[in-house]
This record gives structure tokens, C-alpha cells and sequence, in this order.
């Protein structure tokens, strides 16, 4: 049918089979851009938003999102996280906000899926509580950064901005 895994020869759906793959360390880094107003910026950056600290709640969710990623995507397997970071950058010339999310396992797949619904559900989040002063944000540039582990081996994106 195709070389895509997630469908048989007869092009029905599937969950990989991963069993015969090897068990090893698995890290996968996403990222995601939140584009806002310059008062929205300033909200954020004051920790002054209405519903608290926003980067905080963010990281909060974007954790909770990478645990719960098998029940959002369906044929992603379940996998026990060793490690999911968040970290924030504001960036002021753009009035944006660059999340980048790291996500850890010892497993036989990797864990890209986790790092982009991690970053993608912090950018969300940036989103649900600067609504009522922005709607206009943008979210922008989900996407994997680097990869490691497994048998298709070192994924490293050129560039942030490619």
C-alpha cells in the first residue's frame, strides 16, 4: 500500500507492533510560538494576567498533555514518561513567547508525539487564559526540533526557523 507504518497492506489502520524493536533511551524535543499583542506580552511578562501566571499554568498543562498523549492520538502507544520539560522564551521584539518542550523514555518507540502535544497544548493554554484580552494570538512553528534513540537513529532540524 504505502511506506507509512500506521497502515497495513491493505491500507486499513494500525497500531505499530513495536515488540521486536530494541529498548532504549528515547528524547524528543518540540517546539511552538505564541504571537500576541504588545499588552498581552506585557501581561505575561509582569505576571500581572488576570488568571495568574500564565507561563506556570502553561507548563502545568503542556506536562499533563505529554501524559496523556496516547489517549489524545490514536495509534500512539502508551508510553511511561521518564521526563517532561518546559521551558519559556519571551521574546520581546516580536511580542512572542517560544515554548520549548523535552520529553524522556526508555522505551521501544519514541516519545515525538509527547514533546509536540506537550508544546502544542502549552501554547493553547497561553491562549485560553490571554483570550479575554487577545484574541488575535497566534500559535505558529509547532514542530520537532530533535530526536534520539531508536533504530531511525539522530534527527536534528536545521534550523529553529526552518
Amino acid at each position: 500500500m504505502s511506506n507509512l507504518t500506521h497502515f497495513d497492506e491493505k491500507g486499513a489502520s494500525r497500531m505499530v507492533d513495536v515488540s521486536g524493536k530494541d529498548i532504549t533511551e528515547r528524547i524528543a524535543v518540540a517546539s511552538a510560538r505564541v504571537l500576541m499583542a504588545p499588552e498581552t506580552f506585557n501581561l505575561i511578562k509582569d505576571k500581572k494576567a488576570a488568571k495568574g501566571d500564565v507561563l506556570e499554568v502553561a507548563r502545568l498543562a503542556g506536562i499533563m498533555a505529554a501524559k496523556k498523549t496516547s489517549g489524545l492520538i490514536p495509534l500512539c502507544h502508551p508510553l511511561p514518561l521518564e521526563k517532561v520539560a518546559i521551558d519559556f522564551r519571551l521574546y520581546e521584539k516580536t511580542h512572542s513567547v517560544g515554548i520549548r518542550a523535552e520529553a524522556k523514555v526508555t522505551a521501544r518507540t519514541g516519545v515525538e508525539m509527547e514533546a509536540m502535544t506537550a508544546a502544542s497544548v502549552a501554547a493553547l493554554t497561553i491562549y485560553d487564559m490571554c483570550k479575554a484580552v487577545d484574541r488575535g494570538m497566534e500559535i505558529t512553528d509547532i514542530r520537532l526540533l530533535e530526536k534520539s534513540g531508536g533504530r531511525s537513529g539522530h534527527f536534528v532540524r536545521k534550523s529553529e526557523n526552518s
